[in-house]
């Protein structure tokens, strides 16, 4: 019998002047960026976050704390780099990545195909196992209101 592992991962961060909007590792043109810790990458973090759970670790927080300065202003895609390393020293690869953005603005589906990229590259499989989907609340709650941006992330690991 294969061994497959699920995950799921969520993550949202309020919107701010005076960051950089980096969604997927991707910088995105924007007068407003996402408030946090590191980078504030919400795609990147509901992704380690699928991984994690899906290798039942417990969560992103309990591995990168925002209370460690080591992490202050950090690469997602780094960090996320040191969840692939747990994910194949135990023997783990991705069978797929599916992940939704939920943000009503800017539009993001010029900037998908990068985001993708990035996240196969950092995850070392195929770009077709890397799915990212963009959608907006139609206006509702408060990534419609614009306050924020939320993802949600899915991944089935595959043992080796």
């Amino acid at each position: 019998m294969t061994d497959l592992r699920i995950g799921h991962g969520y993550d949202v961060h309020r919107l701010v002047e005076g960051r950089s909007l980096i969604i997927g590792g991707v910088n995105i043109p924007s007068p407003v960026g996402l408030l946090g810790h590191s980078d504030a990458d919400v795609l990147t973090h509901a992704v380690m976050d699928a991984v994690v759970g899906a290798l039942g670790l417990g969560d992103i927080g309990k591995h990168f704390p925002d209370t460690d300065p080591r992490f202050k202003g950090a690469n997602s895609l780094v960090l996320a780099a040191h969840v692939f390393d747990l994910m194949a020293d135990l023997g783990y690869c991705i069978g797929n990545i599916d992940a939704t953005v939920i943000a009503q603005a800017p539009k993001l589906a010029p900037y998908i195909a990068q985001m993708r990229e990035n996240l196969a590259r950092t995850f070392c499989t195929d770009i077709e196992r890397v799915n990212i989907k963009a959608t907006t609340e139609e206006k509702l709650g408060f990534t419609g209101a614009k306050e924020g941006i939320a993802s949600h992330a899915v991944c089935l690991l595959v043992k080796n």
